[in-house]
């Protein structure tokens, strides 16, 4: 029996201003038309079993906000779902333009304490909005379509602190968009297994027997074990990247030989067949034995040669990451967020949910307008990967997608 969570049974309904709202609810034929014309349009914002039909059955008072919302009751299973406008927060803890700004600095980790400065109220008030987003599922808000759930992934673990103790962040990602990330507390295969189960779980609510072909990762046996586990027939591609970081980082110290074995390396990367990049790798050994003397590089080649063939299994999927670069900079980003709060201090769960939100307003934050005026349909990683976006703020899209926590329904046995 999967635990219903708050906030599962809570339909976010795009509307064009309050004045519209107030229209549609005043009128039960007019907001039932307006549903069914959402429903045929965004069938993912809501529940499965809307399509056998519902019936409105009570309502829903906002004393603080001044605001009536309706629930309907689903024919299919007799399930109650409130319906609620993508201008109020979820909880009626505010209205979504007055939280758009502060929210969206948390991106660049400005502490609550200043949020409280800039915008009042206090700073636990912000600080329990923004982890309140993170009940939503990370796959579901951010994957809108099964079809779009991806087959080749990048995944790795970065290490943080919390309360002053070492924890592991397993962080999934593809197409730009942080699609997994959890915390625990050890980086064996186990606790791995655990901490990437929960992007599995979120991908298998919206396709069963979703399995990803590839998953990109470092050499560490923990992650490689946790993903066979979770995945028995995905294939593993080793990041050449870490490779040749280790082979650089005990070359010597002179700019020219450094270069040269690094230019060798990236050039057998970018051949075209497996048997030419072996043979690349094999000159680049030989051109190291001959020129450099230092004994960690020979030693970090030598390794790199005989892990030569797990590279190659790329080039049997040409879709495939190849390197780490992805996930990479998004573990950067989160990286400098955490410095900036000098990392966790709680209990282990709102550092979970805290992880969770920085992922979603990630993939959910608007370009940079360098970016949006270089292709004008770049609004934001969410974007990229769905190909449309439900309202042109982004804290109002997030809030769509995530109607009903981005669980479209709910998982019963």
């Amino acid at each position: 029996m999967a635990v219903s969570i708050r906030g599962d049974k809570s339909i976010c309904l795009p509307v064009s201003s309050e004045e519209q709202y107030q229209q549609l609810i005043a009128n039960n034929h007019n907001y039932r038309a307006y549903l069914l014309q959402l429903y045929a349009k965004y069938p993912e914002i809501f529940p499965r079993e809307m399509e056998a039909g519902f019936s409105f059955h009570d309502w829903v008072v906002s004393s603080k906000q001044e605001l009536s919302m309706r629930r309907i009751k689903l024919k299919a299973n007799q399930q109650v779902y409130q319906l609620r406008p993508d201008f109020i927060m979820p909880y009626m803890v505010g209205k979504t333009d007055e939280i758009d700004k502060p929210m969206y600095l948390r991106q660049f980790g400005v502490p609550f304490d200043a949020l409280s400065y800039v915008f009042g109220r206090n700073a636990m008030y912000w600080y329990r909005i923004y982890l309140s987003l993170g009940r939503a599922s990370i796959v579901g808000t951010t994957i809108k379509d099964a079809q779009k759930l991806p087959p080749h992934l990048v995944a790795d673990e970065k290490h943080t602190w919390l309360g002053g103790s070492r924890v592991y962040l397993p962080t999934t990602v593809a197409s730009g968009c942080i699609l997994g990330v959890s915390l625990t507390e050890s980086a064996s295969a186990p606790a791995l297994t655990k901490g990437y189960a929960e992007f599995q779980t979120e991908a298998r609510l919206l396709d069963p027997n979703y399995t990803p072909v590839t998953v990109n990762t470092d050499a560490w046996d923990g992650t490689k074990q946790a993903w066979l586990n979770l995945f028995p027939t995905v294939t593993l591609v080793l990041c050449f990247l870490h490779a040749v970081l280790k082979v650089q980082k005990g070359s010597p110290s002179y700019r020219n030989l450094r270069n040269k074995l690094k230019a060798l390396l990236w050039k057998a990367y970018k051949s075209s067949t497996a048997a030419k990049f072996l043979q690349g790798i094999r000159l680049a050994l030989i051109w190291s034995k001959k020129h450099i003397r230092r004994k960690r590089t020979l030693s970090k080649m030598r390794q790199l040669c005989r892990r030569a063939a797990q590279f190659t299994v790329a080039y049997q999927f040409p879709q495939a990451h190849r390197t780490s670069n992805m996930v990479d900079r998004l573990m950067n980003h989160q990286d400098r967020l955490l410095y900036t709060m000098q990392y966790f201090h709680g209990d282990k769960e709102s550092a979970r949910l805290y992880l969770r939100s920085m992922a979603l307003i990630w993939n959910f934050h608007p370009y940079a307008a360098r970016t949006r005026s270089k292709c004008s349909s770049r609004i934001s990683p969410f974007s990229d990967l769905n190909g449309f976006s439900y309202h042109h703020n982004w804290l109002h899209n997030l809030l769509i997608a995530s109607s009903m926590n981005g669980r479209q329904t709910l998982q019963s046995g």
